[in-house]
Order: structure tokens, then sequence, then C-alpha cells
């Protein structure tokens, strides 16, 4: 089942987030309270999308994002997705990014935005399922502290 994210919801997510984060291939380091205020940044954006995908009454991945508005259409910016580090590679991500694919559909948002790094597992399950990585496009970024 795939629900839209809310408050209610809010908890089980960061539990998920920190499974999946927290370990192979990604293994960061989040503490809780660092994935409580990143996701819950999300739901206070204006244009916030979310949905949460449950199997078994568990939540197994969500999906955080924004619609932006371009020049062209719309657009659904990604900003957060992940999957229960022991239910990758199952078909959960690619039943929750074509979730998407229909929401953008019926709201007539004409693409689907993301960023992921190239070098981690999560590239070639992108490519696999139709996103593009772009030559024109560049994240930069500027270290501070």
């Amino acid at each position: 089942m795939i629900a839209p994210i809310t408050t209610g919801n809010l908890e089980e997510c960061i539990q998920a987030f920190l499974k999946a984060y927290n370990g192979p291939p990604w293994n960061y380091s989040w503490t809780y309270d660092r994935a409580k205020k990143y996701l819950s940044e999300y739901l206070t954006c204006g244009q916030f999308v979310g949905f949460v995908l449950y199997d078994e009454g568990q939540i197994t991945g969500a999906t955080f994002g924004h619609i932006k508005t371009w020049w062209t259409n719309d657009q659904l910016m990604i900003d957060e997705f992940f999957i229960s580090g022991e239910k990758q590679g199952k078909g959960y991500g690619k039943k929750l990014l074509a979730y998407c694919d229909q929401y953008a559909s019926e709201n007539q948002i004409g693409s689907i935005v993301l960023m992921t790094n190239r070098y981690m597992p999560a590239y070639g399950f992108y490519n696999k399922i139709g996103y593009t990585a772009t030559e024109q496009y560049v994240f930069m970024f500027k270290q501070v502290l």
C-alpha cells in the first residue's frame, strides 16, 4: 500500500530512513535527532509531496519531494528516496517510483528530477527504470566548515 506522508507516519519514516542509510551500501552515521530534523523540514515546504510504501503494515520506503515551477511544465523534485536495507532489490523502489510517475501524470507534472551518487548502486537502479543522467547540469557545492 502507498499513502501520503503525514506527521502521523513521520516517526515510522525516520526509523526506515535510519535503517536504509546507516547500513550498506551507504554506511552513514545518521542520528535519530538529525534524521528527524532533516525529514521534518520537508513537511514544512508549501509544495511538499511525499509518499510512504507499506509492506505487511511496516514502512518499507518513502519519497520526500516538492513541486517546482519550471518554464516548460512543473517538476516533481524528489529530494529524498529510500527503501529499508533488508527490502532493497525486491521491487519496492520500482513500485514507489512508478507511483510517483502516476502522480506526476495525473497532476500534469511534466518531469521528475532527482539527484544520486554516480558511484553507488542507486545510480544503476535509476538508469534501469528510465532515468537519464544529464551532461549539461552539474551538482556543485562549497565546503565552509
